[in-house]
């Protein structure tokens, strides 16, 4: 349920909302406030896990605020449908779609208030800017530089993963280049060389984007200006993510010096007042320091700094063994078993319990795959995996989540695969003090966990994890939907645990806190980096560079 007012002219490219209030399930999320939406900049969303991002991207894409007609949106929100059309056809139909919207709008617009209106500039300059004799070129280097090969962007996307569908739906948002883009967590399904290609892509985007994203590297890069959705209210700064926290510390410090200044000078003067007793000769001095207090008290006091709740846990310190924990010996392997089809090939290396390895490498190489080698959910085609007997693995990946039930709330599932036995025993404010641990608190305790969000529902796998007291870590993209505090909490944890950890992750942040070595998945083999993950970073911008350079000199022969 979303109610606001448009306080900008109906015909204005720029958009402002005002009294907006945006509610879901009983509760209100955003109480009261202005959304202010400004052609030409980049606002990166914030907020806590639970806090109604997604749902406000979700109310401006369905318009349930007054946004004028003649401005397009896109909202990335889910996977391209599985179809027959391929990858390139489908991403090309969006834009084929928004002409004729346009040309259907333009006409209505003649009909209605005739020529004069100032709407049919921005429609014409929108159909000349979309140009249908470059769909082809622009579509197909869009979808090379989101990792599809030449065959894939020929493939029906019925035949795809839901990873590359994402990437395909992503596609097609930015080959649309609306006026207001809208996304969210465009980075999860992408390796780190896309990401690195599609901040460099949107920091050079010159209409209006709102994004949500858990990477403070992205933000850093794309974004001029930040939305803050905190304590039900929306607050703009103007800057990147880097800016804004700088700005909001500032601001604290002069918040609270002011407030403490303020309670100061009342407890001084209300001291004074009660030195004046009851003698006679005093009283008019007492008043007249009352009238002070009352008066300060009519123009509003300063409020203490209001923190969000923040919270950081510690994974359970483990019972180490000592090497080798998981050592691959000429280790080879593809799904089919065929030598041509190898994955890898002549793996040797080795994951102890001091590890603090980070996998990178492009989507396709197998990442995930040497994940669940190490865990023993896959066999190698040849050679072998030993396991220390020693050995207990805590895996996170992308639908970890899956686990949970959806039905029950957190507290209903956690004493319901936990039970109490001879040898565990936790009552209800055990297991509220222990799931308050991980941010889920409070009101969300007894919620169902479908109603959680998708990052709060990520801190109970890590609760569940965390039950198991392992000695190696092996986390699949850990940070996809946690908030930015969350990701520090994790970070933070990591580097407190005494046990080992690999670490699939597109977060350079998080991979510079806490990894000390990097293993690059390519070429059918894993090689050491031998400097570190900001090095990497450039790497992989000066190759898309080269990449994108090499593919127009193609073209222009």
């Amino acid at each position: 349920m979303s109610t606001g007012v448009l306080a900008s002219r109906p015909t204005a490219r720029d958009i402002k909302i005002i009294n907006f209030s945006m509610g879901m399930g009983g509760r209100e999320l955003i109480k009261d406030c202005d959304i202010e939406i400004t052609i030409g900049r980049r606002y990166g969303l914030l907020g806590q896990n639970g806090c109604g991002k997604t749902n406000f991207l979700e109310c401006l894409a369905r318009r349930e605020v007054p946004i004028p007609d003649h401005i397009d949106l896109y909202h990335l929100r889910e996977e391209a449908l599985p179809s027959e059309r391929s990858a390139i056809q489908t991403v090309i139909d969006e834009v084929q779609a928004e002409m004729e919207r346009l040309n259907k709008f333009e006409l209505h617009i003649l009909e209605t208030t005739g020529p004069d209106d100032e709407r049919l500039e921005l429609i014409y300059d929108r159909l000349e800017e979309i140009d249908p004799t470059t769909f082809e070129a622009r579509a197909s280097e869009l979808l090379h530089s989101l990792g599809f090969s030449q065959t894939m962007i020929h493939r029906p996307t019925a035949d795809m993963s839901g990873g590359w569908r994402m990437r395909v739906a992503l596609a097609k948002a930015l080959f649309a280049q609306p006026t207001l883009l809208l996304l969210d967590e465009p980075t999860n399904h992408l390796d780190l060389e896309a990401c690195v290609w599609l901040e460099h892509y949107l920091g050079q985007y010159k209409k209006c984007l709102i994004i949500v994203s858990h990477s403070q590297d992205f933000l850093n890069g794309v974004c001029t200006h930040i939305i803050w959705l905190t304590q039900q209210k929306l607050t703009y700064y103007t800057g990147n993510y880097d800016t804004f926290q700088k700005t909001v510390n500032e601001n604290n410090i002069v918040q609270q010096k002011k407030y403490e200044k303020e309670q100061a000078d009342i407890a001084h003067l209300q001291e004074f007042i009660r030195s004046c007793g009851t003698y006679s000769n005093m009283r008019k001095q007492a008043e007249s320091k009352q009238k002070i207090i009352d008066k300060m008290m009519a123009a509003g006091l300063t409020p203490p700094v209001a923190k969000e709740h923040d919270f950081k846990f510690d994974f359970p310190e483990c019972q180490k063994v000592p090497p080798p924990v998981l050592p691959f010996a000429n280790v080879s392997f593809s799904y089919n078993g065929k030598k041509e089809d190898y994955l890898y090939e002549g793996l040797e290396l080795g994951v102890d319990c001091d590890s603090r390895i980070a996998l990178v490498g492009p989507n396709g190489a197998g990442k995930s795959t040497l994940l669940k080698l190490m865990t023993g959910e896959l066999s190698p085609s040849v050679g072998t995996v030993d396991r220390h007997p020693g050995l207990s693995i805590g895996k996170y990946h992308q639908h970890s989540v899956d686990v949970l039930n959806k039905a029950m709330t957190p507290l209903e599932f956690f004493m319901a695969e936990y039970p109490n036995n001879l040898k565990f025993k936790r009552e209800m404010e055990e297991w509220r003090a222990y799931l308050g641990r991980y941010g889920v608190s409070g009101r969300m305790q007894t919620q169902k966990i479908g109603e959680l969000s998708e990052g709060q529902q990520s801190r109970l796998v890590f609760a569940m994890i965390c039950m198991q007291r392992p000695n190696l870590l092996l986390l699949d993209e850990p940070t996809n939907h946690l908030d930015l505090e969350a990701i520090d909490a994790l970070a933070e944890a990591i580097k407190r645990y005494n046990g080992g950890l690999v670490l699939v992750s597109h977060d350079f942040r998080l991979i510079d806190q806490v990894a000390d070595k990097i293993w690059v998945c390519e070429n059918k083999t894993v090689r050491d980096w031998k400097t570190d993950i900001r090095m990497y970073k450039k790497h992989l911008s000066d190759k898309a560079d080269r990449e994108a350079r090499e593919r127009k000199a193609k073209v222009r022969k």
